[in-house]
């Protein structure tokens, strides 16, 4: 092998003696943990379902890197932290990646460059972008029927997002509710009865300017069915936010027969339904001085219902120091019978899905849509989906260990950046890890929970 020609590094007065410093080791990786994400993956077959559907319409003659193996160094890379194309450049030489790509350890060619990524998601077509879309789904529905099959509640959360565009992206319009130039991706997520584990199952963009219902419809029409073959037991509710209330979200969801909590805004007759508990807030806090909430119901019809509908309310009085109290009514209308309250706290548990966005976004950039073709920035959203489909799955075989609410940037810190030594023999691979690595246990773990043998 040759030797670096990388000029090295000379501190003086660190310690006792002068440190060199030289980057001349060969085959080693920063990114040692990765085996647990490939035998997540190997689990789940995400990266082979999802690759079943890509169109190679290239001279197989004439290629160099198959797509196979392109979408697993794309969707590998996103999850070890490196989201960009030109990434690439940094880590297309690393011995880990190289091998979970399926390149030999002893070969000297790079993985795909910035241009071969770059054409690779141009490449793809809408059916095929849709195609994979269904695999994410179905994946997704398999692991939990796998590992939950008596599920007595499956719980389908659908939020919708903003994505900030700085460029000339296709359907990237202006947003006034955003101030921005924008895409307003939609997400969907899966839970299964009190498991607090929102799983991502759909990750979708949409133009700026579309109202929240854009693919909603079609989405549940699709997943309700599928989760009712794979859950026969399961009774299925579906929380939607305020965005989500228009007339035909009510009849679908009716029509599929599922329980519902879909939040509503205000107006002047559910105020005035509200008004008796909401002034009985009002004395609560100005004789005790504390944030104060009742909960109560009735029926409710707009003039686009066919019918009347149970609505339920929080009438709550904030009271803040320095500050007046404030009225905070807020509506969730629902096909279910229990206690206002409990329905609340039932709804707001949807919530927690603000914080799966938020690790898609800052921990695996779901965001960065910046290509010219917005074909091109729909597959970079479902490869970061995937991503996260991967790092969900992981934190799942880890749920009774104190990373099991861990979020994407710890797992990565503290499973997969650990310095290696790889080598390579005729019988097998040897990977080195620190001796002294202090997460070797929950490592281990990790490893025997995805089908690996101590020794």
């Amino acid at each position: 092998m040759s030797k670096s020609t990388e000029q090295g590094i000379l501190f003086e007065g660190l310690t006792s003696k002068n440190v060199a410093v030289a980057f001349d080791a060969p085959a080693q990786s920063s990114d040692g943990g990765l085996p647990l994400l490939i035998a997540v993956d190997r689990e789940l077959g995400l990266i082979e379902r999802i690759a079943a559907e890509l169109v190679d319409r290239r001279d197989p003659t004439r290629i160099e890197h198959g797509f196979a193996e392109i979408l697993s160094q794309r969707i590998l890379s996103i999850a070890l932290g490196y989201p960009d194309g030109n990434d690439a450049a940094r880590i297309g030489g690393d011995p880990l990646l190289k091998l979970a790509c399926g390149r030999s350890l002893s070969s000297d060619k790079s993985l795909a460059s910035q241009p071969t990524l770059s054409r690779f998601e141009r490449a793809q077509s809408g059916r095929s972008l849709v195609a994979m879309g269904r695999v994410l789904e179905d994946v997704v529905i398999d692991e939990l029927a796998r590992s939950r099959p008596r599920a007595r509640r499956i719980t389908i959360d659908l939020d919708g997002s903003v994505d900030p565009t700085h460029g000339q992206q296709p359907f990237a319009f202006f947003n006034g509710y955003y101030d921005s130039w924008c895409y307003l991706p939609l997400f969907g997520f899966l839970s299964v009865d009190d498991d607090p584990e929102q799983r991502l199952f759909c990750a979708r963009l949409r133009p700026g300017t579309v109202k929240e219902t854009r693919g909603s419809l079609a989405l549940l029409r699709r997943v309700v069915p599928k989760l009712r073959k794979r859950f026969k037991r399961a009774k299925i509710l579906v929380r939607l936010d305020a965005g989500f209330a228009y007339p035909q979200l009510f009849d679908l969801l009716e029509e599929l027969r599922v329980d519902y909590l879909v939040a509503m805004g205000q107006n002047d007759v559910l105020a005035a339904m509200a008004e008796r508990h909401m002034h009985a807030a009002r004395t609560f806090v100005e004789r005790f001085g504390e944030t104060t909430a009742f909960y109560g119901d009735g029926s409710y019809k707009t003039q686009s219902w066919p019918r009347e509908r149970r609505v339920i309310f929080k009438a709550e009085v904030v009271s803040l120091n320095g500050r007046e109290p404030r009225d905070n009514l807020r509506i969730v209308v629902t096909n279910l019978e229990r206690a206002p309250e409990h329905l609340w706290k039932l709804y707001c548990q949807r919530g927690d899905s603000e914080n799966r966005i938020k690790e898609l976004k800052v921990d695996l950039e779901i965001d960065r849509t910046s290509s010219t073709s917005f074909l091109a920035n729909q597959f970079r959203v479902l490869q970061t989906a995937a991503a996260f489909v991967l790092f969900q799955a992981l934190r799942y075989r880890l749920r009774h260990t104190e990373l099991a609410r861990a979020q994407v940037s710890t797992l990565r810190q503290r499973l997969l950046k650990i310095g290696a030594t790889v080598r390579e023999s005729l019988r097998r691979i040897v990977i080195s890890l620190p001796e002294c690595f202090p997460w070797k246990r929950l490592w281990r773990e990790a490893a025997l929970q995805l089908g690996a043998y101590p020794r």
